[in-house]
């Protein structure tokens, strides 16, 4: 039960990764408030300060603190390029994607200090680290998440609180499922993930581990780092089959 009698907020704990993390955070002890649009403990706007500050808010009333705050709620905003993206898509994408993470930082350290320290996890993408992986704004946000939690875990010195972000690959999700959808229809499912050394796509409970390790006394020493997981797909550049090292087996 590595989160024994501790209290976390998950954002974006409808579906997908955040559900999976929910339900795990649960299984290992902890309490977990779900927030999300909907189907969720608590219905939460993630990009927007005053629901969030409420949301923390209640919760330390409700269950007399907070140690671990997850912010993982997203979106994806397509893949059309930058020549494509109107200043208003990069608005509300970056609103959600990096503004939510750092209002959740912004209310959530002073509690989280105040019961001696915890962890607050960002999910950032393999997108926010090269190109080639989502949309332009999506791509930024991303970068901006991981540039954030390493601001952030500075800032937080001498806290015990600590900020570190998770980069998944290509996971299966609602976020995703267009990309699954196509692959399945067109019966190249076998195609998913292809490009990374694991050859398959991750699923959302391997992110939720991720997010277990960061958020328990495992991690205890892991702070202002982006986790990427990700089957191997950020370790190399592009390559052919045909490309020197390569090693079949």
């Amino acid at each position: 039960m590595r989160l024994a009698d501790k209290i976390a907020i998950v954002t974006g704990a409808a579906s997908g990764i955040g559900k999976a993390t929910a339900d795990l955070f649960r299984s290992e002890g902890a309490t977990v408030i779900g927030a999300d649009l909907n189907g969720a403990d608590e219905l939460c706007d993630a990009g927007d300060e005053d629901q969030v500050a409420a949301l923390v808010e209640s919760t330390v009333a409700s269950h007399g603190g907070l140690d671990i705050f997850f912010a993982n709620a997203g979106i994806a905003g397509g893949l059309a390029s930058i020549f494509e993206q109107t200043p208003a898509d990069w608005a509300e994408i970056l609103r959600v994607n990096l503004i939510g993470p750092f209002v959740a930082i912004k209310h959530a350290a002073p509690h989280i200090k105040a019961r001696g320290g915890g962890s607050i996890i960002c999910t950032a993408s393999v997108a926010g680290l090269r190109s080639g992986a989502g949309g332009p704004a999506y791509s930024a946000s991303k970068a901006g998440v991981i540039s954030l939690v390493r601001t952030a875990a500075q800032q937080l010195s001498g806290s015990n609180v600590r900020v570190n972000a998770i980069c998944p690959g290509l996971i299966e999700t609602g976020m995703t499922e267009f990309i699954y959808d196509y692959a399945r229809a067109k019966g190249q499912e076998d195609c998913l993930g292809h490009l990374n050394p694991l050859k398959r796509g991750g699923l959302a409970s391997e992110i939720a581990s991720a997010a277990l390790f960061l958020a328990c006394d495992d991690s205890s020493y892991v702070n202002g780092h982006a986790l990427v997981v990700d089957g191997g797909l950020s370790s190399s550049l592009p390559f052919s089959n045909q490309s020197y090292g390569r090693t079949a087996i």
